[in-house]
């Protein structure tokens, strides 16, 4: 009986130390996860109220379909531009969104924001539309390349939904210079300088398809 203690108080001690070996194998596991993973900045775009002074549409209604975007743009990771075909990715930084989900969401702000149209909004949301504004983002980086700066390009077609003709297209295209990471903001001066050059065409674009529809 004695030997047969010691045997168990043996296997017990056994099983306590696995216990902890495990136990201290999981917290340093743990600890190095915490410590390799890095938390992103995550941005936003703000909405452009664009001041127009055409009249009001008489309650025509418009869908603002989602922008299509090449890979590089159709995700959360802000694009930087070191050369005519090197792309890179803001380190650190990330939308808060799917590049192209931003832009339409702010695009319907926009032009709710001017109290011009009957009704504004995107696919499946029920409207009796007239027009639908078809976008593609053809540019949303930062140029390193000659001088940091934001670059915004998006090409737009006015759609009357009621024949499928184009009404018009016109490609939109602002610059805002890049206050630089020197001056402290770090990401968010690069944001900064997306958000003002976004900011610029929308209000662009808002202004140019209420002159056409």
């Amino acid at each position: 009986m004695r030997v047969n203690g010691l045997s168990r108080f043996a296997g017990t001690g056994a099983l306590v130390s696995s216990r902890t070996t495990i136990a201290a194998l999981l917290m340093a596991l743990s600890v190095s996860a915490c410590a390799s993973s890095k938390k992103l900045d995550t941005f936003d775009l703000s909405g452009a109220s664009p001041s127009v002074s055409s009249p009001k549409k008489q309650g025509r209604q418009i869908l603002i379909a989602a922008p299509s975007a090449l890979k590089a743009l159709d995700g959360e990771n802000v694009v930087v531009r070191s050369g005519p075909n090197s792309i890179a990715f803001l380190k650190g930084a990330q939308w808060a969104d799917r590049l192209p989900n931003i832009v339409q969401s702010r695009f319907v702000q926009a032009f709710e924001s001017t109290g011009r149209l009957g009704g504004v909004g995107r696919p499946g949301e029920g409207l009796a539309i007239d027009y639908q504004v078809i976008s593609d983002i053809r540019s949303f980086n930062i140029n390193v390349s000659g001088g940091n700066a934001a670059v915004v390009e998006i090409a737009v077609k006015i759609l009357n939904d009621k024949n499928g003709t184009v009404r018009s297209s016109r490609i939109f295209r602002s610059t805002s210079p890049v206050g630089g990471p020197a001056n402290g903001q770090g990401n968010a001066s690069y944001i900064a300088a997306l958000d003002r050059a976004f900011d610029s065409v929308t209000s662009d674009i808002v202004k140019w398809t209420l002159s056409v529809i």
